[in-house]
């Protein structure tokens, strides 16, 4: 085993599983996506800090444990096709494409969907769809999504990724404006949306193209 795979594995183990992280297929992957792959050369002795991390163009890498409490609240079995929207550095995208069976990502920063499908590539998670667009509108022709997770916060949920849920998916998204945020699940059911608020955060805002 490799020092960062030892330190990769004291990140599940002190990070997500002492904080409440049981899902074992979100350990799993978490365990073996190579995190410094995806932060900036000059940051990599920090890629397992238990912090965010700037990747440029005003974005950053989510802290590892939003990642997996993103990823857990999404109850994913490795059959579903989920829209990820913000790829920034491709992180998460990949932890996804561990846990399902396609990946659609959006990224508004055209430069950030060009790093980010180049470590995707490094890492062999080159599979995921990189699309640079305005991440409000989704992808409309590959839906409907069984899970989307959207990587930036938003005082309002936008309609169209809503639209573009299946029947009995599950949506998590950051709610909130710069001074607090939480995570809230969106699931459909059938009587309707159900609602469900989890840990608090702070993402960077959901922009328009």
């Amino acid at each position: 085993m490799s020092g960062t795979e030892r330190v990769r594995g004291r990140m599940v183990a002190r990070q997500l599983r002492r904080r409440g992280i049981s899902d074992e297929r979100v350990l799993a992957a978490m365990e073996r996506v190579p995190r410094e792959a995806f932060v900036p050369e000059g940051l990599t002795e920090h890629a397992y800090d238990d912090a965010a991390l700037p990747i440029g163009e005003g974005q950053t890498i989510s802290q590892p444990y939003i990642v997996a409490a993103m990823c857990e609240l999404l109850e994913l079995d490795g059959t579903e096709t989920v829209l990820d929207i913000g790829t920034g550095s491709g992180y998460a995208a990949a932890v996804l494409d561990e846990l399902a069976d396609a990946v659609v990502s959006i990224e508004v920063v055209p430069e950030l969907a060009e790093t980010a499908r180049a470590a995707l590539a490094a890492t062999g998670h080159d599979r995921v769809e990189i699309r640079v667009g305005d991440g409000r509108e989704g992808a409309p022709d590959r839906a409907p999504f069984e899970a989307i997770a959207v990587a930036a916060a938003t005082e309002a949920v936008p309609s169209a990724l809503v639209e573009q849920l299946a029947p009995k998916g599950r949506l998590v998204v950051p709610v909130g404006g710069r001074h607090g945020q939480r995570l809230v699940r969106l699931a459909q059911t059938e009587e309707g949306l159900a609602e469900t608020w989890s840990v608090a955060c702070r993402f960077v805002p959901l922009v328009r193209a």
